[in-house]
């Protein structure tokens, strides 16, 4: 309960800092050319949504007033754009070329930021210029500029918010090699569900810190962004996977489908973090159905389970613009690092009770003791049929149409079956006892039994089954 509430301060402090940005400044769209002497604007007109350069050259312009303070300012432009800036006709810099097509232009990085010398500045106002273009995004967005001001330099640094997010990520990798672990030892399907789950966390936040970490060209940030969205979408739908494997399994394929629709509807909403958003708030909701069925048939973890879920949801809702780029790491870490935890712990009680049983079977040379991924059974030996090598198992064939994979090696077993076994071939050991008849079959001989298909019989081993047969029927 207090990682949940350490998590619930947390995330609930770190956006009240962010809002504290400065505002940007309003912005005027403008005809314009390049001159000699500076750009040269005209019919220049309020731009009263977002600044939208796709798929066009696009001049804005706004007025600044001057820094009161001694602080060095810098101009700030983060999108998917090739720009280019002037202040008061002076040049600022540029990233990238902007052009008028899309032949003519030459892509930009996605963030650029161009210091502002202390000279260029004038008492009172100030003209800042741009011009925009973006013919390489790949695909269009709803809000092409994410930034776009002038902010005192440098701007705030990033060193803690990384450095949580690759806590997490530290986090979620081990989580996902200890499920790995897991199924790897017992083939069990909700530990390479969580595997997969944490895998899918850790390459999300690394998708999400890339920006931070890289300063890549515009036209891959529409190949970033898909993959976040696609990340998201794909936890969403395991974590459905996973709870209704865990708490409602009848109805596990349904709501599996379910998933698969609402959360692959969230690819039609506009703007890429609107999307990756409800794909996470979405999939964590259908989960809560199932973890809701396991409070009400009181299934062990259920409670704090939906609790949980509870808390990513309240936190999603009343922060959505941190969700996906801090909040979903740090709630998915807390998710399943707990389980991986618990499934050592459950491991760890099997393996006692697979010793006790052991034990058990020690004193019973009637019953030979079966040990597979579910456990540990004891099978009579008056009814297994035969025993047939698959690689490091053995498939035990038992009266009643029943098989059984055994962790085990032919060879073992040879000692420890009654003396009515007998190996028939390399890799075949038949019970006399249930025999019927020796038959041949072309140039091969086969050894019917009381039921199931024949089994063949090695020429190097045909001499000792006549013999045991013989023996028997005296």
């Amino acid at each position: 309960m207090w990682r949940i509430l350490f998590l619930t301060l947390l995330v609930a402090g770190l956006p009240s800092l962010v809002r504290a940005q400065p505002q940007a400044p309003a912005w005027q769209a403008c005809h314009g050319v390049a001159g000699p002497d500076g750009p040269v604007l005209s019919d220049c007109r309020p731009i009263s949504g977002v600044v939208d350069p796709q798929g066009r050259e696009l001049w804005i312009r706004s007025t600044l007033a001057a820094p009161t303070d001694a602080r060095p300012r810098a101009l700030y432009v983060a999108g998917v754009a090739s720009s280019q800036a002037w202040l008061n006709g002076r040049p600022l810099g540029a990233n990238g070329k902007p052009g008028p097509t899309a032949r003519t232009e030459i892509p930009g990085r996605y963030q650029a930021i161009l210091p502002i010398r202390e000279t260029l500045w004038r008492p009172g106002e100030n003209s800042l210029v741009l011009r925009l273009s973006s013919f390489h995004g790949g695909l269009r967005f709803a809000g092409p500029i994410s930034a776009l001001g002038v902010w005192p330099y440098p701007y705030p640094d990033r060193a803690v918010f990384l450095a949580v997010t690759f806590a997490a990520t530290g986090a979620l990798l081990a989580a996902a090699f200890g499920f790995g672990v897991i199924h790897a030892m017992r083939r069990t399907g909700s530990s390479l569900i969580l595997a997969a789950m944490a895998t899918i966390a850790a390459l999300q936040a690394v998708v999400e810190s890339l920006r931070a970490l890289l300063n890549y060209l515009y036209p891959l940030h529409a190949w970033r962004m898909s993959a976040i969205w696609l990340l998201a979408a794909a936890f969403a739908v395991l974590l459905v996977a996973y709870a209704a494997s865990r708490f409602l399994p009848k109805g596990r394929w349904p709501m599996i489908g379910l998933a698969l629709v609402v959360v692959g509807v969230t690819a039609l909403l506009p703007g890429f973090d609107s999307k990756t958003v409800w794909a996470l708030v979405l999939g964590v909701a259908l989960a809560a159905a199932p973890v809701a069925a396991g409070v009400r048939a009181r299934t062990p973890g259920a409670r704090p389970a939906l609790a949980y879920l509870a808390l990513f949801l309240t936190l999603a809702l009343g922060f959505p613009e941190w969700l996906a780029d801090f909040s979903y790491f740090l709630l998915a870490a807390g998710l399943l690092l707990p389980l991986l935890v618990v499934e050592v712990v459950r491991l760890g009680r099997d393996d006692r009770g697979r010793e006790a049983a052991l034990t058990r079977a020690a004193g019973r040379p009637d019953r030979l003791t079966v040990a597979s991924a579910r456990g540990v059974e004891l099978v009579p030996t008056a009814e297994i049929l035969a025993v047939v090598g698959a690689d490091d198992y053995v498939e035990l064939r038992l009266v009643g149409g029943r098989s059984l994979l055994h962790a085990a090696r032919l060879e073992g077993l040879s000692s420890q079956l009654p003396d009515s076994f007998l190996r028939v071939h390399r890799s075949v050991i038949a019970n006399l006892a249930l025999a019927q008849r020796l038959e041949r079959d072309g140039d091969r001989w086969r050894l019917h039994l009381s039921e199931g298909a024949p089994l063949p019989v090695s020429r190097s081993r045909q001499p000792a089954l006549r013999e045991a047969l013989d023996a028997a029927s005296v």
